[in-house]
């Protein structure tokens, strides 16, 4: 296990506009979901000691929301980030490996 003492971190964000109120908190969940996703294939993981940022303004003359969310991580490694579910501190949070991927690995391997 590598230290996590120290490691850079950086922020992704996302931005866009909400035509609809009533859809303000699925689409936040949502992109959250998008930027999570986008970190782990990238090997980031997100610092769960810093809590994400959504910020919302209402445009009265357009009326539209415009959002922007932001979430902060920590690179650890591709393969690292598949079984890591973020860093609290310099401690790493691991998930739980599900029983169908112990299946679908190779006897053989480790």
């Amino acid at each position: 296990m590598g230290s996590y003492h120290h490691k850079a971190i950086k922020s992704f964000n996302i931005s866009g506009e909400i035509y609809d109120d009533s859809a303000i908190i699925r689409l936040r969940d949502e992109y959250s979901r998008i930027l999570h996703t986008g970190m782990r294939l990238s090997g980031y993981v997100p610092r769960l000691d810093i809590l994400e940022d959504f910020t919302i303004e209402y445009e009265e003359a357009t009326l539209i929301f415009k959002f922007k969310l932001t979430i902060y991580g920590s690179y650890i490694g591709k393969k690292k980030s598949e079984w890591v579910m973020g860093l609290n501190g310099t401690a790493p949070v691991y998930t739980q490996r599900s029983k169908s991927s112990e299946l679908l690995r190779d006897p053989a391997s480790p």
